[in-house]
Formats: structure tokens, sequence, C-alpha cells
């Protein structure tokens, strides 16, 4: 049975316990939300009931396009954009001041009731017109509200009739003012392109060029003929120079001037060479059969050397003529050369002329073309002036409403109770959302991690007395019930039967904890357990008052070692098997006191006396007194007041106890309202209540419970 699994949980339970969170949060708030729903219908009924009825006239008004007359030249074809910029614009326009100022003017609204007493009545009136446009249409609504049905009609049809004459006023002003600018602009156009007509052809005869492109192209075929010229006489006086400097070598180096390349190609020199060949042929074949003083032999002796003479001759001609030839191909070389820097230089010329010409024939077609764009336009505004056309008309004017359209009653009213409900629901969770004080036992168990010992039900009594001894004077309400569970919770807890030194603190003061310390130690007490109920608050101590006990003589004394004896502190009840320890008078130094070996000690005897030993110590914010205490005891009940303490408040201070080491038995909620059903508990404390009831009816309060009872009764009286 111990190891076998926990049933999953059911889907719908934790539905269940939203829903009843939900319901304890409307319970818990339920006169928040009572005082805003009432707030919300209260102020919805004065409205519906009490504000003035205003009636609504509705004129309905079509705006088409913007197009031109039947005679205008321009463009009517608009893009969507364009079409909605203007739409818009129209819209405005209707709740225009200038417009809204004529039709206060001629309606004389400043003397109507609901505007003269406005400081900007222009704008009290813009408050009272709506334009509507209906959605996928060119169709707007206007709208205008007011306490007279004939007013609010009257406004509406004056308003569109106003709207629709001015805006024809503007299209033939418009149309009127633009000619007229247009034609002054034309007339300066024209006077800008008669002085630029002029300008050029004053350039033209000033050069004496009728056509500039055709005077260029002749310069250039001329420039491009100096140019291959020179090109060509360059080469050619660079080859002569060559071919002298040549020759010259040749004839340095002693060489024969005939053999010289250039020089043999010359064609005397060739014939020379080829007569001297041929003497010298016939001369060698009679030199074998002849003397030298032979006749023939000396006939041909004489013309091999007429003939070498002779080539000689022609070879120095024409070596000469190579250096001849350098000279002239230089003379033709600088002539080329002239010709084409001459030509370069008109070229250049030409140039200047051109780019002086180009500016102002650009200047003359940019007169032209802004002339000839100007004067379109003139004429057409002239169109336009003769023909404009009305491009909105009325559809619906408006009448005279039948019946106030505000403040429509039932809507109001259910709305002030639909919006009540809102507003009290919405605020009530939104502050229950902020409110993060330790309020159930999900809290104790989630947030601050300590078992849950119990709650304890709100004590309605201020006495002193009838709180701290509730438990024995009134043994069958539910407080004493309370205080029985947490007896059992404590019991139940780990380790339970080692707990013989209780500690009992809180968070900060007022939370109750006294009350939780004293009624536990009296049902701890009833289960026949001998219990000592120690004060170990040194600087705010209570128990004596509860007890009724008058400066009596206590753990302070005994502490600074005036009392000697335990026995001369410990004093009886009216409870059976239960005594108490007072603080007696309140020490100067509590904090060395309750820290010291004294203190052990007495915790040492009187455990050993006691079953149970219940302390109730100072909160663990306000001083170090409870950690000292709670050290040195087997464990530590903490008291919480519902829904005072927030959670990180009460955290810290679980924190700084854990942090001392001290054993937290777990906490008990204090303070519970039941009756009022402000609590999570109230539906457990309602069938806990009717269970009981019978038993509690029936069996008589104990005789000490009884006795106590007089003898408070006696006290206050």
């Amino acid at each position: 049975m111990e190891n076998s699994p926990r049933p999953a949980p059911v889907a719908g339970a934790n539905d269940a316990n939203k829903l009843r969170q939900y319901w304890h949060v409307l319970l818990e708030r339920r006169w928040l939300i009572i005082v805003i729903f009432a707030a919300c219908v209260t102020a919805g009924f004065i409205y519906a009931f009490r504000a003035t009825p205003l009636f609504e006239a509705v004129a309905r008004l079509q705006i088409n396009p913007e197009s031109a007359g039947v005679l205008s030249l321009r463009d009517v074809i608009s893009t969507a954009n364009k079409d909605q910029e203007y739409l818009q614009t129209q819209y405005r326009n209707l709740q225009s001041r200038s417009l809204l100022e004529k039709i206060r003017t001629k309606l004389k609204l400043d003397e109507d009731e609901r505007y003269k007493s406005e400081i900007d009545q222009i704008e009290a009136i813009t408050k009272d017109i709506t334009i509507a446009p209906i959605r996928l249409t060119r169709l707007v609504e206007i709208r205008v509200r007011h306490p007279s049905a004939t007013k609010c009609r009257d406004i509406a049809n004056t308003l569109l009739e106003t709207f629709l004459r001015d805006n024809i006023d503007q299209k033939t002003l418009q149309a009127a003012d633009g000619y007229r600018l247009l034609r002054t602009e034309a007339n300066l156009q024209e006077t800008e392109l008669t002085k630029a007509i002029q300008a050029l052809q004053d350039y033209r005869a000033k050069y004496s060029a009728v056509s500039l492109d055709q005077d260029v192209n002749v310069v250039y075929l001329g420039y491009r003929s100096a140019k291959e010229a020179y090109e060509i006489q360059r080469v050619r006086y660079e080859n002569s120079v060559r071919l002298a400097q040549e020759a010259a070598r040749w004839r340095e180096e002693k060489k024969d001037v005939a053999e010289f390349p250039e020089v043999a190609r010359d064609p005397l020199v060739s014939q020379s060479k080829t007569a001297l060949g041929s003497s010298m042929s016939q001369f060698a074949s009679i030199t074998n059969r002849y003397g030298p003083k032979h006749p023939q032999y000396k006939a041909l002796a004489s013309a091999v050397a007429s003939d070498q003479q002779k080539l000689e001759g022609e070879s120095e001609r024409a070596f000469k003529a190579l250096q001849a030839g350098v000279d002239l191909e230089k003379a033709n070389f600088e002539g080329a050369r002239k010709k084409f820097e001459e030509a370069e230089v008109e070229v250049t010329r030409l140039k200047e002329l051109q780019v002086n010409y180009d500016v102002l024939n650009r200047k003359r077609e940019r007169a032209e073309a802004m002339y000839q764009l100007v004067l379109g336009k003139t004429k057409e505004y002239d169109l336009t002036q003769k023909d404009t056309i009305q491009n909105m008309r009325v559809i619906d004017p408006a009448d005279v409403p039948p019946k106030p359209v505000k403040p429509n009653k039932p809507v109001v009213i259910v709305g002030s109770v639909f919006l009540g409900l809102l507003a009290g629901l919405g605020l009530a969770f939104f502050i229950n959302f902020l409110d993060d004080s330790v309020k159930s036992q999900e809290d104790v168990e989630t947030y601050l991690r300590l078992p849950f010992l119990g709650y304890i039900p709100n004590i309605k009594s201020t006495s002193v007395v009838e709180r701290d001894l509730q438990a024995h004077l009134h043994p069958t309400s539910s407080a004493a019930e309370g205080f029985r569970t947490l007896r059992a919770a404590v019991s139940l807890a780990r380790n339970a039967e080692k707990l013989r030194n209780i500690g009992v603190s809180s968070t900060i003061p007022s939370e109750g904890k006294s009350l939780v310390a004293s009624n536990f130690a009296i049902v701890t007490a009833q289960t026949g357990l001998k219990t000592l109920l120690v004060d170990a608050d040194l600087r705010r101590p209570s128990v004596h008052k509860a007890f009724q006990l008058q400066s009596p003589i206590g753990l302070s004394a005994y502490l600074s070692e005036r009392v000697s004896s335990i026995d001369e502190i410990i004093h009886p009840t009216d409870v059976p098997n239960m005594d108490v320890v007072c603080c007696g008078a309140t020490p100067s130094n509590p904090s060395e006191l309750i820290s010291s070996k004294r203190m052990l000690q007495f915790l040492e005897e009187v455990s050993s006396r006691y079953d149970r030993v219940i302390l109730d110590c100072p909160p663990v914010s306000a001083v170090a007194d409870p950690l000292v205490v709670g050290a040195m005891c087997d464990g530590l009940i903490f008291v919480t007041k519902f829904n005072k303490i927030r959670r990180e408040h009460a955290l810290r201070s679980v924190q700084r106890i854990q942090d001392a080491g001290i054993h937290i038995v777990g906490l008990v909620l204090n303070d519970i309202d039941f009756e009022g059903r402000d609590s999570y508990y109230y539906s457990y404390h309602y069938y806990q209540n009717r269970y009981y009831a019978s038993h509690y009816r029936s069996k008589p309060a104990p005789d000490g419970a009884k006795a106590s009872a007089k003898s408070t009764e006696s006290s206050k009286s």
C-alpha cells in the first residue's frame, strides 16, 4: 500500500479549485464590487434622465474626382493615392474654422444658448459636427447634433450650401488667377526667346559663320590632311637622315662608295658597273694573247680605265645626292609641319567659337521650350476659366429629426449595469492580483515552504482576558476548536515526542503570537500534560495581563539573579495542569539576559519539571531575541495574521529563523474573519459549525471555565 502510486489528478478538479478561488475573491471583495456597481448604475441613471436630449440631422454629399471641364485639355485621370488625399482634404475642409465661421455668422449661432457661453464657439460647433465617410463609396454623411431639431437641420444644410459655393468660387478664382499669371509669364518668356535668337544671330554675323557646324567639318578635313602630310614628311626626313649617316660611316670605314646599297641602286651607277665589268672581261681575254704594246691591248686598257673613272664619278654623284636629299626632305618636312600647326590653330579657334555658339543655341532652345510650355498652360487655363464645373452634389439634404438620439436611456442603463459589473469585478481581481499577503494554506506551503498547522478564527472580543483565555473560558467556540486543531497538528508533526520546549513567534507585533501561545498552552494542559507558559518577551510582556497577575516576580528577576529559585517565579492558574512564568519588571538589557547561561539553566530545570514548556517570544523582525530563544528550544511555531503580512516579508523572517538553525514546527494563520466570509476557509468553518453545534449545545462547559468566567466578570465589575 505504501508503494502504490498516487492517483492522477482529475482535470476537472483543477477547474473546480480555480472557480472556488474566484468565488472566494468575489466574497472577499464583495463590498468593493457593490460600491463600484452602485456608483456606475447611479451615474448611468443620472445621465439618462438628466442629460439634455440631442437631435441629429444627417445630410449626404457625393464628392466626385476633381475632373476638368469639357473644353479643358488637362488629364483627368488620377491615381488611387491622390484620390484618397483629395477626399481626406475635403473631409477636413468640411470642418474648417473659416467655413464654420461663415455658418455661425449666417445662422447667428453666437446667440444660441448652446454656444454663447463657450470661450471658443467655433470649437464647440465643431464638436457637434461629425464627418462620416461611407466605406467603399464617394459618399460622406454630415451629422449635426443640437438640442433643437430645426437648428441642427439648418446647420447641416447651410454647411453644405456654403461649402459647395466656396468650392466653385475657389475653382473660378484659381483659374482666373492662374490665367493672369501665365499670361504675364508667357510675355516674359517670349521676350527672353527673342533675345536668345537675336544673340545667336549677332554671334554668327560677328564671326562670318553661316553655319559653324559646316565650317567645323571643312576645317577638320583640312586638319586631318595636314596631319597626314606632316607624318609622311617626318618619316621621309628621318629616313634620309639615317641613310646619310650610314653613308658617312661607310666612307669613314674606307669602303667602296659604289658598294653602298643606296648608291648601288642608282641607275647610272648600275650602268657604269655593267660597262666596267664588260670592259674588264674583254681586257682579261686578250691579256693572254697580246702584250702591253699591242694596239688592241692599249685600247681595251684605256676603256677599262675610262669606265672605272666613270663609275667613280657616278658613285660620287649618287653619294652626294644622298646628302643633298637630307636638306630637301628637311625643307619639305618644315613646310608640312608649318601647315599642320596652322590647321591646328584654326581648329582650336573654331572649337572656342563652337562652345560659345552651343551655349547661345541652348539658351535659345530652352527659351523656346519654356515659351511653348507656358503658352500651352495659358491656353489651358483660359479654357478652364470659361468651363468651370462643380464636382460635388448633395444627394440627401438634412431633414428635421423626429426624435432625439442622445441619451439612449435603455442603452445607457444597460451599459452602466454591464460597466459596473465589469469595473467592479476587474478592480476586485486586480486588487487581489496585487495582494501578495499570506492568507491561505497554499501560500504557506508554496511560498514559505512550511508545514501548515491550522487557522485561528477571529475573536470578536477586545478583552485581553477573553482573547488569551479563549480555549478555557469558551471551550465550545470555533476559536477553541482551532487551537485544538493546532495542538493535534503539533502532536502529529515530525519528531513530536522531542518537542518539549516550543517557542511561539511572528514577523511583526500584533499578529497574535501571545494569543496563540497562551491558548496553545491551555489546550495542551487540557490533555493532562503538565504545561508551563513562559513570557519570554522581555520588552513588551503580556502574559501577566491575560492571567491578571499584578506586578509579579518573573523571568527577568531570575535571569538577573535577583531570585535564586524558579519556584518563586512560577504562578499557578485556574487552568488545571498549567502554570505560568511572567516577565516581571522589564529589564534595561533584555538581549543580554535572554542569551545568558542563566536562561539555559532555566529551560533545563523547567523541562525536567513539566511535560511541555511554551515560550511567548518577541517578533522576529523587531529584535534578535526570538532567534536566541528559538535556538534554545526544540521547535518554533510561527504565527502570521491573515491577510496582513506580505509573502516576501514573511519569507525573509522564515529564512532568518532557519539560517539560525532553528526548527520551525509549522505556521499558524490567525485572525480569520469567518463570519464576514472574507476567508478562503468559510465553507470549511460552516460545515464544521454545523457538525459540532449539537455536540457543544448538549455538553456543559467545564467547571474551571465557569469559575474563570465568573472571576473575569467580577474583575470587570
